[in-house]
C-alpha cells in the first residue's frame, strides 16, 4: 500500500524554484490547502520580489501553542519567524538574496512546517514518559491528557503514562461502506502483531462508537454509528532514539489521512472492477441475441412474401 508523504510537496517544489539563484525573482501569490484543513499562503512582499512570506492557518493552532509548539517552531525556524500575516497563525519570511543556511535543508525543513507544529504534544508526552519511568513512586494523577481538535468532529488524544504513551484518534466514517472498509483495514493492524517479525510494532485497538476508557470521561464526545476510535499504544522502544522518535512522530500524524485515503482507493478500485464486469456481461448478452434473416417464400398461387 502507498505511504503518504508527511511533508508538503507543493511547498517543497515552490521553494526549490524560488531559492534557485539561476531563476529570476518574480512576484508570487499562491494559496495551498493541505490535509486536515491546513491552509498555506506563499507571497512576495509588496514591490519586494526577493522577500518571500510563507504563512499557515490551522483551526487547532491555539491548542498546539498550549502544548509547546512555540518552542519547537523557534528551535526549527528561529531566524525566519516574523509577525503573522493577517488571517493566519504563523509566518516565515525569507530573503532570497540571503537564505542564511543550506537551501536544501531550509526547503526540507519548511516543507515540514505542519509536521513540526503537530510534533509538539508528542514530544511533550515522550519527555514526560521518560521522566515518569525514572520515578519509583509515580503518581498517575500527574499524567496529562492532551486533546487536539484538528478536524471538524475529529480529534487526537495523547496521554503519557509511566511505561507508555497512548495516542487515540477519533474519526468519522460518513458512509456505511467507509465503516466496513475501515473495520477491515483496522483489523489488519490488530492482526499484524501476530506475525513474528511485527511483534514489536505498536499495539492497535479499534472500537466502534464507544470511546476508550482513557477519554470516556471527556465531555462532548460524539455518540453515533459513524464514529470510530483507534488507539495506538507506544512503548519507549518506539521513541527511544532520535531517528526512531522523529519517524514515529511523522508517521503517526498522518495515520488518519492514510486510512481514509486507502478507503477511497479501495472503493474506486471496486467500482472500476464492477464497471468492467458489467461491460463483460453486456458483451455476452449482445452475443446471445438471435440473428434474424429475411426469408422469401411463395404461396401456391405463385405470389411471394417476405418473412422476418
Amino acid at each position: 500500500m502507498i505511504l503518504l508523504d508527511y511533508h508538503n510537496r507543493i511547498i517543497e517544489d515552490t521553494l526549490k524554484a524560488r531559492f534557485n539563484p539561476e531563476n529570476k525573482p518574480k512576484l508570487v501569490d499562491m494559496s495551498i490547502v493541505d490535509f486536515d484543513g491546513v491552509s498555506y499562503h506563499i507571497s512576495t512582499l509588496e514591490n519586494q520580489e526577493t522577500k518571500l512570506l510563507l504563512s499557515i492557518r490551522w483551526k487547532c493552532w491555539p491548542e498546539l501553542i498550549q502544548y509547546g509548539a512555540e518552542s519547537v517552531l523557534k528551535r526549527e525556524y528561529s531566524q525566519w519567524i516574523t509577525q503573522p500575516e493577517v488571517g493566519y497563525d504563523f509566518s516565515l519570511l525569507f530573503d532570497l538574496e540571503n537564505i542564511g543556511a543550506d537551501p536544501e535543508d531550509v526547503i526540507r525543513k519548511v516543507s515540514l512546517l505542519k509536521r513540526n507544529a503537530m510534533a509538539a504534544p508528542f514530544e511533550r508526552a515522550f519527555d514526560a514518559q521518560a521522566l515518569a519511568e525514572k520515578e519509583e513512586q509515580w503518581d498517575p494523577t500527574t499524567s496529562q491528557l492532551m486533546t487536539i481538535h484538528y478536524r471538524e468532529g475529529e480529534s487526537i488524544f495523547i496521554q503519557n503514562q509511566q511505561d507508555r504513551v497512548t495516542v487515540i484518534f477519533s474519526t468519522l466514517f460518513k458512509e456505511e461502506t467507509d465503516r466496513i472498509f475501515g473495520k477491515v483495514f483496522l483489523q489488519e493492524f490488530v492482526d499484524a502483531r501476530r506475525k513474528p517479525h511485527l511483534q514489536h510494532a505498536p499495539q492497535v485497538i479499534y472500537s466502534h462508537r464507544e470511546p476508550p476508557l482513557e477519554i470516556r470521561h471527556l465531555p462532548g464526545l460524539e455518540d453515533s454509528e459513524s464514529m470510530g476510535y483507534i488507539t495506538f499504544v507506544l512503548f519507549p522502544r518506539h521513541f527511544v532514539s532520535g531517528q526512531v522518535r522523529e519517524e514515529t512522530i511523522s508517521r503517526i500524524q498522518i495515520f488518519r489521512d492514510y486510512l481514509h485515503y486507502h478507503i477511497k482507493c479501495s472503493k474506486a478500485y471496486m467500482h472500476s472492477r464492477m464497471r468492467a464486469r458489467v461491460s463483460d456481461f453486456l458483451k455476452v448478452l449482445n452475443r446471445a441475441k438471435p440473428e434474424h434473416h429475411a426469408v422469401e417464400k411463395k404461396l401456391a398461387s405463385g405470389r411471394a412474401f417476405r418473412r422476418t
